[in-house]
């Protein structure tokens, strides 16, 4: 943050850049930020932008006089430093040197003047301390410094009383995470359930045990719960890092399952000109394409604008799959004032895909034996397809009082888009030797709900018994509408249609043709969420911190249906003032390592519906959790270790086999289910140029008989990915590598002679490796290649749908 003022006789502008850890007055944490490591890619630029930049990624404050910065540059910065050190390095040259004049403030004066004396004639603004910067684009860390998806408190990882995993840029870079799914993939704790293909309504994403359904997009709720799936289908390029949250959220999120909340951060404008420009190839004819331009777009740099675009088209291991996706985001962002700014921007999506099928082929013969189906035998029909799409215009506003009190208001308004024409081979069983006996379950969905958001926040200091502690109080509103149509659904609903298909050995997805299914009414679907909450942290001691926070809630859909044929079909469900409280605390034991405690009720209405097509009541339920966390190597690695428990109500259990009204799966409601585990995870840089991510999680739920639930879900998985920078071979190499294991899961279905039986999954890893060359100071060539044994496995075990073989990746990058 720049702050500059002129005094009365004309003298130079005295600019600050002030940006540290929560609690500068805390001197343990200014000794922290000082001693911290962290990797810098920094160009050459003007020497003022380069301080700038600077403080924005280590928490210094920098203050000096704008005489002393013009037509000066700081030569370029690339390497791990402590803050002190990189400042040294960026006045090497300038005549200029750093003097501490406080602990974690810094003035800047010609070589051998005093601190003090040029400071007080050019009157520098008091420097005002702010959160740390949670951006992690060109740190080239696995690790972040904050998070604030929790709380709204800006909080390091370690003073957070939850687990929380930062997926950041430099991660996905170097394992060509390119997909939300490749990301969630790769996410600690979390599992995708995939049982069709990526981006259909059968590929859910569980975490602890639980479906994941909440997610937001810069802290702003992606309220839809008519088709959660749609907020599954994003690409990457546009977004900075991806926090997670494991375990209840209702705090920020209103309402929420205890899985985890997603949260997509957004890339913001640069101060500095920066591009990037990258081409790529890979198995199934992969072609893709990114840009990304930042630049100011004043000569005071304070109007800044960044534009992204990203192509992709490719096939499958699957038959008659294809896929495409466009992208393209742009902000801007304008320096109002000293302590005001404003962003504006948007982001369209589109992700279509042909051949598109929601389940594997039937899992057992007509004599009840297992199916042994090819990797590449697909269930989709070839006029199957899946269209999402996706336009959001958001804007906001912020501005920071003298009395370091910041407000924040962000309005969004998101159109998505989508039509899924289904057809796939997963009715019947199969004659094992005339392959007659299957039949294509068929229907449509489409639609295009409108979110209007607004959610308003401010966030400051307070005095309480001669300490300091903050506050956040806010309030969201969100309405959605749905303007859609009725289809027929599963070959039953389609009149004069056979559904049957003549010889699934042989069958090319062309036969039978797709079905005349015209609308059959109209339907407005309406979801309006209203919520306020309010959060404070308070620091009885240096070393202690509690938490406590509240959001109230008021929630409503309302469905109404026109059928054709006069039939009216009204649902009306709603819940108000429902009260979510939450509590954390925090000790420090030492500059390194905290342990922590958190509890929250969780709420959540269900659109899971009964045998008889009643939804179910709202999920309820109580989190506990408990842990310790530490900021390690001069807090280049976090690592953390967590234990929990939840306690629930409502529960929904799917029942094998069985199908609601509307043809979708049937649940049950059970009360006193428990699931109790233990979340460990390490990030970040173990030595220079040695960047690491593990994760070991274990979740087990059960009913109040101590019945294992949702035992499709694993219950156990290890995530590691590692990779090493060897500066000195050529102009850079990095290699890396990484394991995904998890362990047996299994369902329970009937076989065609209506018997019991149970189809496992064995515990299984994929192996990935990476390499990444530097070519030149400006351009890299790289090759990711994943499931490098060719392991066999399905990622849903009660489908035959089978997980990606062996795969390449080789792309070049260029960065200016």
């Amino acid at each position: 943050m720049v702050n500059s003022r002129r005094s009365r006789r004309g003298a130079a502008v005295a600019l600050s850049v002030a940006l540290a850890a929560g609690g500068l007055a805390c001197g343990q944490a200014a000794v922290r930020a000082q001693t911290a490591v962290i990797a810098l890619d920094l160009p050459a630029q003007p020497l003022d932008q380069a301080l700038n930049t600077l403080a924005a990624r280590t928490g210094l404050q920098v203050i000096f006089p704008t005489a002393l910065a013009e037509g000066r540059r700081a030569p370029a910065l690339r390497g791990s430093y402590s803050a002190p050190q990189a400042l040294d390095r960026l006045l090497e040259g300038s005549g200029l040197e750093a003097r501490m004049t406080a602990p974690n403030r810094y003035t800047i004066v010609r070589r051998g003047e005093d601190a003090g004396g040029d400071a007080r004639m050019l009157q520098p603004v008091v420097v005002r301390g702010a959160a740390l910067d949670p951006t992690t684009e060109g740190t080239g860390s696995y690790a972040a410094q904050a998070s604030n998806t929790s709380t709204r408190l800006n909080l390091s990882v370690r003073e957070t009383p939850q687990s929380v995993s930062v997926i950041t840029r430099q991660r996905m870079d170097d394992q060509g995470l390119t997909q939300l799914a490749d990301v969630v993939d790769n996410t600690p704790g979390l599992v995708m359930n995939i049982a069709g293909n990526r981006g259909s309504d059968t590929s859910p994403i569980y975490a602890r045990g639980f479906q994941v359904e909440n997610y937001q997009v810069d802290g702003v709720n992606q309220v839809y719960s008519g088709y959660k799936s749609i907020f599954q289908t994003a690409d990457m390029a546009p977004y900075d890092r991806v926090e997670v949250i494991r375990g209840a959220n209702g705090l920020m999120s209103g309402v929420g399952a205890p899985g985890a909340t997603i949260n997509l951060i957004r890339k913001r404008p640069t101060r500095e000109f920066q591009a990037r420009a990258s081409v790529e190839t890979g198995s199934w004819d992969l072609y893709r394409t990114e840009a990304d331009l930042s630049s100011p777009l004043n000569e005071a740099g304070t109007v800044r604008g960044r534009l992204v675009a990203a192509w992709q088209k490719n096939g499958s291991y699957l038959e008659r799959l294809q896929e495409r996706s466009k992208t393209l985001y742009g902000i801007v962002e304008a320096d109002l004032g000293p302590d005001t700014l404003a962003t504006l921007g948007f982001l369209f999506q589109n992700q279509d895909a042909t051949g598109h099928s929601r389940s594997g082929l039937p899992m057992f013969y007509a004599d009840g034996g297992r199916t042994d189906w090819a990797r590449s035998k697909s269930s989709a029909a070839d006029w199957a397809y899946s269209r999402r799409h996706n336009q959001t215009w958001f804007a906001s506003l912020e501005h920071r009082f003298d009395n370091d009190w910041k407000i924040k208001g962000t309005l969004e308004h998101s159109v998505y888009r989508y039509d899924e024409v289904l057809g796939y081979a997963g009715g019947g069983n199969p004659d094992r030797a005339t392959g007659a006996g299957v039949n294509l379950w068929a229907g449509r969905w489409a639609g295009k709900p409108v979110q209007n958001s607004l959610d308003v926040y401010a966030t400051g200091p307070f005095a309480l018994l001669g300490r300091e502690h903050e506050l956040v109080v806010g309030a969201t509103v969100s309405r959605t509408r749905d303007e859609t149509s009725p289809y027929g659904l599963w070959f039953r609903t389609l009149p004069g249609w056979s559904a049957d298909i003549d010889n699934i050995h042989t069958w090319n997805g062309r036969t039978p043709g797709a079905p005349d299914n015209p609308a059959t009414g109209d339907t407005v679907n309406r979801e309006n969420l209203t919520s306020a909450y309010a959060t404070a942290r308070f620091k009885p001691t240096d070393r202690l911190s509690l938490i406590i926070g509240g959001r109230v809630t008021s929630w409503e859909n309302i469905k109404d249906t026109h059928y054709y044929n006069g039939k009216e079909d009204h649902v009306d469900r709603h819940e108000s003032d429902k009260l979510t409280p939450y509590a954390g605390i925090v000790y420090d034991l030492s500059d390194e390592w905290s342990v922590y405690a958190s509890y929250t009720d969780i709420f959540k209405p269900q659109n899971n519906q009964d045998a008889s097509g009643n939804y179910l009541d709202p999920l309820l339920g109580r989190s506990y959790e408990v842990g310790a966390k530490g900021e390690l190597l001069d807090g280049g690695l976090n690592v953390s270790a967590a234990l929990f428990r939840v306690q629930q109500d409502n529960f929904a259990v799917a029942i094998p086999d069985v199908k609601a009204p509307d043809g979708s799966q049937a649940y049950e409601s059970v009360s006193g289910t428990t699931t109790r585990g233990i979340d460990l995870e390490a990030s970040g840089e173990v030595l220079p140029n040695w960047q690491v991510s593990a994760s070991f999680t274990r979740s087990l739920a059960q009913d109040r008989d101590h019945v294992t639930l949702n035992t499709y879900v694993p219950q156990n998985t290890v995530k590691l990915f590692t990779s090493y920078r060897w500066p000195g071979i050529g102009h850079g190499l990095t290699v890396g590598g990484g394991v995904r294991w998890q362990s047996r899961a299994y369902t329970k279905l009937k076989d065609p002679q209506k018997q019991d039986r149970i189809i496992e999954q064995d515990a299984y890893a994929v192996v990935d490796l990476m390499a990444r060359y530097q070519i030149g100071r400006n351009v890299s060539a790289r090759l990711n290649v994943y499931n490098v044994f060719d392991t066999d496995y399905h990622p849903d075990s009660g489908s035959t749908y089978y997980g990606a073989p062996r795969s390449f990746r080789l792309g070049l990058d260029m960065r200016f």
